[in-house]
């Protein structure tokens, strides 16, 4: 299956990925700038996401916790989520997420 990151350049990025794939993995492997500083445990916002208006209602909905993180983030929008917390299934072949402008990953540099 394939995940479209739109980079905050404007380039978009195809990712190949498996069903029971978490999107910050996915994210990280293509290159892309999704710390996960807390590795998946809803203890920051560094791997918040955009997800396209066509896709969002294909969630399952958000955690309060999850709901409380993104509070926390920067340019979240009524489609933010945490990619740490979308696990992909065969209906979202073909996601579309954008990356916040504000995202940088500490790691890298």
């Amino acid at each position: 299956m394939k995940v479209c990151f739109a980079r905050p350049a404007g380039d978009d990025v195809i990712a190949d990925a498996d069903a029971g794939d978490n999107l910050l993995r996915v994210a990280q492997v293509a290159g892309l700038p999704l710390e996960g500083t807390c590795e998946g445990q809803m203890a920051c916002s560094t791997c918040h996401v955009i997800v396209g208006k066509e896709w969002f209602a294909k969630l399952p909905d958000a955690s309060e916790e999850e709901e409380d993180m993104l509070d926390l983030a920067a340019g979240v929008q009524p489609t933010s989520r945490l990619s740490c917390q979308i696990v992909l299934g065969e209906e979202l072949d073909g996601l579309t997420v954008s990356i916040p402008a504000e995202s940088h990953d500490m790691r890298v540099s």
